[in-house]
């Protein structure tokens, strides 16, 4: 089966939904429409400049030009982990916590994906790197910003019981202890609801893509069951070591509390 291609007028009539519930946000004032309508067209740039530089990319196969737009990506990332946390870390630690996290993760885990599940070669190939290497940034990117925020957040409110632990001799590791397994709780629950409910509840987007773009169905389904698994996988290591080292930040070589390393709450 031909994929059938969209024209100007297709999009401009899905377009005109987005206009249409921007107008009833202003009438019921939810507050709402500038930002939909600055989201949409700033996802209508974005794609569509992603469109033009991955023909290129696919044309050409430049180890060189991947590996600058898989940086920008990952550095891009880093920037939304950072500005999704109420209370972030102060100085480098804001966005290089986040941004390592996901390397150490979603890079490791989409070589192994080219090289050993799917083995194509060579495994810089664009067609399959950035579109794999996309999707575990974008959902790792989610779970470690849920993780870290619970962790920094709950630390401070939690700051006097925590010192109370301290004082009675507890290690840090001890003190913090129910705040890091909840936290790590937290940044894995968006990809258990995704696994849980696909192929019920949702079609996931990759499946989704492949099954329009002519592939049978049962080999899109695998795809996007490799691809839940490797999401899993990437959500709980980078979680795991953005908790672990932010926890760890968060007390001194002296096991007291340092809550002078996180900036104040942002609106």
């Amino acid at each position: 089966m031909e994929l059938i291609r969209l024209s100007a007028l297709d999009l401009s009539i899905s377009a005109a939904l987005i206009c249409l519930l921007a107008g009833l946000s202003w009438a019921l004032h939810l507050g709402i429409g500038r930002q939909l309508l600055i989201a949409a067209s700033r996802s209508t740039v974005q794609l569509l400049i992603l469109g033009m530089i991955l023909k290129t990319l696919f044309a050409q196969t430049s180890l060189w030009l991947i590996a600058l737009m898989t940086l920008v990506m990952l550095a891009v990332a880093g920037y939304e982990v950072m500005a999704r946390q109420q209370r972030r870390f102060r100085g480098s630690w804001g966005y290089g916590l986040g941004t390592l996290s996901m390397f150490l993760s979603s890079f490791l885990i989409t070589l192994l994906a080219l090289t050993v599940v799917v083995q194509v070669h060579p495994w810089y190939q664009p067609q399959y790197l950035i579109p794999l290497l996309g999707m575990l940034l974008g959902n790792t990117m989610s779970g470690i910003a849920i993780a870290l925020d619970n962790l920094t957040r709950n630390t401070w409110e939690q700051r006097q019981r925590i010192e109370a632990r301290l004082m009675l001799g507890h290690e840090w590791s001890q003190a913090i202890s129910n705040i890091r397994r909840d936290a790590l709780r937290s940044g894995l629950i968006p990809i258990i609801n995704a696994m849980t409910t696909a192929g019920i509840v949702s079609l996931p987007g990759m499946m989704t893509g492949q099954i329009l773009g002519g592939s049978p169905p049962m080999e899109a389904a695998k795809y996007q069951l490799m691809i839940l698994f490797m999401i899993a996988a990437g959500s709980g290591l980078g979680s795991l070591t953005a908790i672990w080292a932010g926890s760890r930040r968060l007390f001194d070589e002296r096991q007291r509390l340092r809550l002078d390393r996180l900036s104040s709450a942002h609106k």
